[in-house]
């Protein structure tokens, strides 16, 4: 007696040799194309480094000025230049923070992902300082009165 499926199981085992070969050669599992991947996580991994370098930098510099005092007109506008142009900048780098959720989800460049994130942070608070160093606080009749009396001292 002869089996009425011998022709769909003949089918069916060309089928997965054929698509089994096909798999062993496939160039996903290619040594130069996963290479190639790694290479590029490894880039990618460089550039979040030193866009948080020179953010970091950026904060230093930020927090250095706002001990400077005595400032005159011409330099206070240019303090609120580099307020506003920070605060662009800041929501510039949160964007493209925002556009690695799913790099993040999957773990990739995770430390440098966070270390970029605690830079736009620290970018931001920055700018929040020299705001209120330069702009708010002198005008705060309660921050007027403690530098009054902190210098009499």
């Amino acid at each position: 007696m002869e089996c009425v499926y011998k022709e769909r199981i003949k089918e069916t085992v060309s089928s997965v040799r054929s698509f089994s070969f096909d798999e062993k050669n496939s160039p996903l599992n290619s040594e130069e194309r996963i290479n190639t991947f790694l290479d590029s996580i490894n880039e990618f991994k460089d550039i979040l480094k030193d866009k948080t370098q020179k953010i970091n930098k950026i904060n230093t510099r930020l927090q250095e000025i706002t001990w400077f005092n005595n400032l005159d007109d011409d330099c206070l506008r240019l303090l609120n230049d580099i307020i506003s142009a920070g605060k662009d900048l800041h929501s510039s780098l949160v964007r493209q923070y925002a556009k690695m959720g799913n790099l993040r989800k999957k773990g990739i460049a995770k430390e440098e992902i966070r270390f970029l994130k605690l830079a736009i942070d620290d970018l931001k608070e920055a700018i929040e300082d020299l705001d209120s160093v330069f702009f708010y606080l002198p005008n705060s009749p309660n921050f007027i009165e403690t530098t009054r009396l902190l210098s009499l001292s």
